[in-house]
């Protein structure tokens, strides 16, 4: 039987409901394995063991009385530090930043909070979210519980090594250019970026999500039925939509699927990943669906576009920070911002219209099939003390030419683990589907998740 803290959500409430097990009880055991691996991991900021415990008797007295507030009652969880909590301090992952309490919560803590979800903590991220790693000027450097030696990925750096070290079942983290997917994948997560606009965000920003980091599809399907409410707050979100979140059975008979292994830039895809999704896409063969190739669809023009408008927004930023504070900025993310000092108005502009260029690229090249098959990213998990896998401002979005196009174009995207290298770092496999689909996606990764090699025990200590 798994530990207390490796239940999954779906378990626990099961569990709740059948009164054979009380949030108490488990809030207490999650706390233990935080005590035990958070002072090698760093993965949590703000942790507050005792507002959880409290959080936890009040729900251990509503199951009691068979009054759950929603569908996640008395599930542990955390939330990424950039998602505002009311009363604590956001600091974006950068020790530039002045720390003054939110005034309220942001909507996936509301919505979790309403749920009755149990909070742990938050989960750290690099500076200004702008980095696949954990480093950081602020928060120590979180590691990845696989090997702790390698990076757990980010800007979702603190969920994905909280997720995969069992700091309870339920993680939610932010992703706008692949900082959900990216740990996830080398956390052996699940992790989904959900359509643009189904999970609303304050404050709103084109290709900027939330969305669940979780160890299965089922875990992922739960969090979202309760993360996808309706917010005001998000003047970009899509109109409400009671989708079948749990209803996740289904055939890979006939599905159309398209094998993703050249995005046409950045770093090559090694051959451990290349092999490992090239056998997730034979299994889906296996079970029925028509398998095609996916030529290379984004270019150099593209992806420097966007670095230099996405260096540009970060300059002026960081132009508004007092100089001491803005010397305070990890030097890497410095260097990087400065690059967009001197651009010209022109070229912002043109790096901004690069978002539409890609849009349209990625929904052309996919669009014949319910769901194109990729590596999460190209390559395994970096040195933890690296930036991120080419340790290079001047190259910083190497890695994630399989994963921004999707944010760009609002598809919604899942990882999910599909093997390991030789070092047991996992590998991930990315599945996109067709804009607004988040369910249908979800459906094609309960299947493969049925179907795929047994999976290695979880990094637990």
């Amino acid at each position: 039987m798994p530990e207390l803290p490796d239940l999954t959500a779906v378990e626990l409430v099961a569990q709740y409901r059948a009164k054979t097990l009380s949030p108490v009880e488990v809030t207490e055991a999650v706390l233990a394995r935080i005590e035990a691996r958070e002072p090698e991991l760093h993965a949590l900021y703000a942790y507050d063991p005792s507002a959880a415990l409290d959080d936890a008797k009040a729900s251990e007295a509503r199951w009691a009385s068979d009054e759950p507030l929603g569908p996640i009652d008395g599930v542990p969880l955390t939330l990424k530090e950039n998602i505002a909590t009311r009363g604590t301090p956001v600091p974006l992952g950068t020790a530039a930043t002045a720390l003054v309490p939110a005034a309220e919560d942001a909507p996936a803590a509301a919505r979790v909070r309403e749920s009755g979800g149990v909070l742990l903590a938050k989960t750290t991220m690099p500076d200004y979210g702008m980095l696949t790693s954990g480093l950081s000027s602020f928060h120590e450097t979180a590691r990845n519980p696989w090997v702790t030696s390698a990076s757990p990925g980010g800007s979702s750096a603190g969920a994905g090594a909280a997720a995969a070290a069992g700091y309870g079942p339920l993680h939610v983290g932010t992703d706008i250019g692949g900082s959900i997917r990216l740990p996830a994948g080398w956390c052996g997560l699940v992790g989904l970026k959900p359509s643009f606009g189904r999970v609303p965000v304050d404050p709103p920003f084109l290709g900027r999500v939330a969305g669940p980091m979780t160890r299965t599809v089922a875990d992922t399907a739960l969090l979202m039925s309760v993360l996808s409410a309706p917010d005001a707050r998000d003047h970009l979100s899509l109109p409400p939509a009671d989708l079948p979140w749990s209803s996740l059975d289904g055939s890979l008979e006939g599905l159309r699927v398209g094998l993703h292994l050249d995005p046409g830039v950045g770093l090559p895809v090694d051959p451990a990943t290349r092999d490992a999704v090239t056998a997730a896409a034979r299994t889906f063969e296996a079970a029925g669906a028509v398998v095609e190739p996916v030529g290379p669809f984004l270019t150099r023009e593209m992806l420097s576009g966007l670095d230099v408008f996405w260096r540009t927004r970060a300059w002026s930023d960081m132009l508004a920070l007092p100089a001491e504070r803005r010397a305070k900025v990890l030097p890497y993310i410095a260097d990087w911002a400065a690059g967009g000092a001197e651009v010209s108005g022109v070229d912002v502009y043109r790096g901004f219209a690069q978002i539409d260029v890609i849009s349209v690229a990625a929904l052309r090249a996919t669009s014949a099939f319910d769901v194109v098959l990729s590596p999460t990213c190209p390559v395994a998990a970096p040195p933890a003390e690296w930036a991120s896998p080419t340790n290079d401002p001047a190259r910083p979005f190497e890695h994630i030419a399989f994963t921004v196009p999707y944010n760009m174009s609002g598809q919604p995207s899942v990882s999910l683990n599909c093997g390991y290298t030789d070092d047991g770092r996992p590998i991930g496999l990315q599945l996109t589907g067709r804009r607004f689909d988040d369910t249908g996606v979800l459906r094609a990764a309960a299947a493969y998740e049925g179907l795929r090699d047994p999976q290695r025990p979880w990094p637990i200590g």
